[in-house]
């Protein structure tokens, strides 16, 4: 009797450790579960910059026809984010805020609107639009950031002639303005006076050149 109450007494001990291990086992792959499961990130505030509406000091204009190609950049540029850089080398962006588009298409959505603000060519339009083309404005955003509360725009624009395919010219632009404080709104309103001057700027540019 005593061997068999031993066995008896041992297989009960054996059904507890494999009870204990399934618990183990469905315990585990609830927590892998849970860990899968990424936490959603609340909604975005979302902006987009201002194309410059008023041009009373501009005196020149050409009839020349122009498209703006759709900019390249480095990918993380190439983004709806908004790059905050809390040093020169290091790459973050605002928690809780986006621009409308990517910045490459949203760039060059607002200088195309810029141009046709002017009023100041014969057409100015995108790819795909139908128009005969004189000048084509091919560009390269190197800077579309804030760092120290500086919002800046850097763009390489080559003006290219369409009929030869030779670069007129070449220019980098580069703007900066102060953002009053550290919310959203106010980084946008600071990369909307960059970019006033900055259209301006390459309008200024064109006219002079095409």
């Amino acid at each position: 009797m005593r061997g068999a109450d031993r066995k008896i007494r041992s297989n009960k001990i054996s059904l507890g450790r494999k009870g204990q291990v399934a618990l183990a086992l469905v315990l585990s792959l609830q927590l892998s579960a849970c860990a899968l499961v990424k936490k959603q990130e609340a909604p975005r505030e979302t902006f987009e910059i201002s194309a410059p509406q008023s041009f009373s000091g501009l005196r020149a204009t050409t009839n020349s026809q122009i498209l703006v190609k759709l900019p390249t950049s480095l990918d993380a540029i190439n983004s709806e984010r908004i790059i905050v850089r809390p040093s020169p080398r290091v790459i973050t962006y605002l928690e809780g805020a986006q621009w409308s588009d990517t910045v490459p298409k949203m760039v060059q959505a607002k200088l195309v609107e810029a141009f046709e603000n002017s009023a100041s060519t014969g057409a100015t339009a995108k790819p795909g639009d139908g128009l005969v083309i004189d000048f084509q404005l091919v560009s390269d955003i190197r800077r579309f950031e804030v760092l120290n509360r500086q919002a800046t725009i850097e763009i390489s624009i080559k003006l290219l002639s369409d009929s030869s395919g030779k670069v007129v010219e070449t220019r980098i632009f580069e703007v900066s303005a102060t953002s009053a404080s550290g919310t959203a709104e106010n980084y946008v309103n600071a990369f909307d006076d960059a970019f006033d001057r900055l259209a301006r700027d390459i309008i200024k540019w064109v006219l002079s050149r095409a």
